[in-house]
């Protein structure tokens, strides 16, 4: 279908930002310029790893550490020579990667301050999402409560793990690179291109190809190199959690802001003792040389089976078979010692293992182009014709399988769009410190940049602010020191960002144990299980039925259901069934785009991924 006069003309006079050149962002990136538009910026830190290839076809084996914005900027003019494309390899804001809540949290605010229309997009296995957001007409990306997160990027996978699912999923990966099939989306060993580690994309690059150390694309397999050590145990152990963990130390700018990770030396640990634990053997909690001694013997269990099976033969995990799942109970719980985290029983790393969705290349290029579509609608002034648009991975009793739904409105207790937002936090003054009330509540869990808060106590006593060193000597003292206590109001206002919140303060002693602080009014952490037999439903998430819940709806999908909630295409997709959505309350009926049927819409997870939009002349797109 062609394009009118007036429609061409905008295409080739807009503006348009992407932001993100992974999955989702190369396709994007191609259609624009295919579709006609001119004038394009790209924006991303990351670089290019030999993972990407199989699904981010604007990069090639020769780009690999090179900066992601740079090479598909070059890709895609030779399909346009004549477009305008700027690139920066560089990040969002003061945020490192895209996919963290934060940073995607901080492009909808600026899109709201600069009133530009944003298209968020995401994909996650089949499954994907488009949905177009507008000041003042529709919800912004932060009118719903979002799930915790269920995407972690590749380097946070193999570098900087925080959290217990994180090392489960390296283990699971190790398994596959040792015993099954070897998958380059699945690598193990340190991350050398780490964007985090090295600002400087040369410095990247050339740390991605500069010698055949561990983490170079370069060196030998990790199959290979078990091989030619027999699969000996102690090798494997002190080359996974004693010499890379090592290496790991050598990239010094990981450490600054976190706790460094502790090698571990199997002849230093040998002949340890373990404590006797009165419960169920799936429900122990095995210590450090537990740990080792089941990492050995299911290394030993799993080679035999591996040579029962002959030359070329892989081995296929499966949370149900014991050698598999004690090797990556083992691994997993070792890991998370070197980190500095509490240790997993079986019965728990059995109940967070087999989450991990692939990366699909074919619905990354639907949602592209619908992204486009929806573009193409905007310029066209037809934004109250955009809709939310989801692809499903079975079609529904309808034989649909993109299903459009009416965008929802603002929501009135929104403390970002709303006219003037504003929370309530429940929180100890007395033990809460000012550090923790920038970094924790409103870094962390509002998203905010560079906050400066001043106590609404008739003095304007300002209590953090942006400018360096001007209150650093407040960070360790107790929000009770400044006179702080029930019923308190602070304004916080972030400038990077044009947002104002404030905050009033319910002080309490009776916070559950290890909870810092409470927002009143959010929900709960935690879905309920769901309630569904379906097997096409079960594995839409992870490939798991103990975690195959991605709506953050109250109830499970039933069959008739039009619309599935999804995560973001990324280098490693995983999650965690202890990590359930956050409950929403009731569903809410909109009546579908094409039947004019009701249909049960859900609030997006936290991991789509966005696009965005100008009104008649500009748009920003998102991956």
């Amino acid at each position: 279908v062609g394009l009118s006069r007036k429609l061409a003309d905008s295409l080739s006079s807009c503006a348009v930002l992407v932001v993100g050149a992974g999955g989702i962002g190369c396709e994007l990136l191609k259609n624009l310029v295919l579709t006609g538009f001119k004038n394009i910026e790209v924006i991303d830190l990351d670089t290019i790893d030999v993972s990407n290839l199989n699904r981010q076809f604007l990069f090639q084996k020769k780009h690999v550490g090179k900066s992601k914005a740079q090479v598909a900027k070059e890709s895609a003019l030779q399909f346009c020579p004549s477009a305008n494309i700027t690139a920066y390899h560089d990040k969002i804001g003061l945020m490192v990667f895209l996919v963290s809540p934060a940073a995607r949290n901080h492009v909808n605010r600026m899109c709201l301050a600069a009133d530009i229309p944003l298209i968020e997009s995401g994909t996650a296995g089949y499954l994907g999402q488009v949905s177009v957001i507008k000041k003042g007409m529709t919800e912004c990306y932060e009118c719903q409560p979002k799930p915790t997160q269920k995407t972690f990027p590749g380097c946070t996978i193999r570098n900087t793990p925080s959290e217990p699912i994180h090392c489960i999923v390296w283990a699971k990966y190790l398994f596959n690179q040792l015993f099954g099939e070897e998958d380059a989306d699945q690598e193990v060993s340190p991350d050398t291109a780490d964007p985090e580690a090295a600002w400087n994309p040369e410095e990247t690059a050339a740390r991605a190809t500069a010698s055949d150390k561990d983490g170079d694309i370069k060196r030998v397999s990790t199959k290979e190199w078990a091989r030619s050590t027999g699969y000996d145990p102690v090798k494997l152990f002190n080359k996974l959690f004693k010499d890379d963990i090592m290496y790991l130390l050598t990239m010094d700018k990981l450490w600054k802001k976190r706790k460094a990770p502790t090698p571990l030396d199997w002849h230093q640990l040998e002949n340890g003792e373990e404590t006797e634990q009165l419960c169920l053997k799936d429900q122990q909690v095995l210590g450090v040389w537990g740990c080792c001694q089941l990492f050995q013997h299911s290394v030993e269990t799993l080679r035999t089976q591996l040579q029962d099976r002959g030359d070329g033969a892989e081995l296929v995990w499966d949370k149900d078979d014991p050698p598999a799942m004690d090797f990556v109970t083992a691994a997993a719980n070792l890991r998370m010692h070197i980190f500095s985290m509490n240790m997993k029983s079986r019965f728990d790393v059995k109940s967070m293992a087999g989450n991990i969705i692939p990366a699909i290349a074919t619905t990354n290029a639907v949602i592209a182009g619908l992204i486009v579509l929806e573009g193409l609608k905007i310029l066209s002034g037809e934004i109250e014709s955009c809709r939310s648009i989801f692809l499903n991975k079975c079609p529904n009793l309808r034989k649909k399988l993109l299903v459009p739904c009416i965008l929802d409105p603002p929501s009135a207790n929104c403390y970002v769009c709303a006219s003037r937002p504003e929370v309530t936090v429940k929180l100890n003054v007395n033990k809460t410190a000012v550090l923790a009330l920038q970094d924790r509540i409103l870094k962390e869990r509002f998203g905010m940049v560079a906050p400066d808060v001043q106590i609404e106590d008739g003095k304007g006593t300002i209590l953090i602010s942006s400018e360096e060193g001007e209150t650093e000597a407040n960070n360790n003292k107790f929000l009770s020191d400044f006179g702080i206590r029930n019923g308190s109001r602070l304004q916080a206002d972030d400038f990077l960002q044009d947002y104002t919140l404030l905050i009033n303060v319910l002080h309490t002693e009776e916070l559950e144990r290890d909870v810092e602080f409470e927002v009143v009014g959010e929900a709960p952490d935690k879905a309920p299980p769901p309630q569904t037999n379906q097997e096409e439903v079960n594995s839409i998430t992870n490939g798991n039925k103990d975690s195959a819940q991605p709506s953050t709806s109250s109830k499970a999908p039933s069959d008739d259901d039009d619309i599935m909630i999804v995560d973001s295409d990324d280098e490693e997709e995983a999650s965690s069934s202890s990590a359930a959505p956050a409950t929403t309350g009731t569903k809410r009926k909109h009546p579908d785009a094409e039947t004019g049927e009701t249909s049960t819409k859900r609030p997006r997870t936290d991991q789509s991924n966005a696009a965005q939009d100008d009104d008649d002349d500009d748009i920003i797109a998102l991956d």
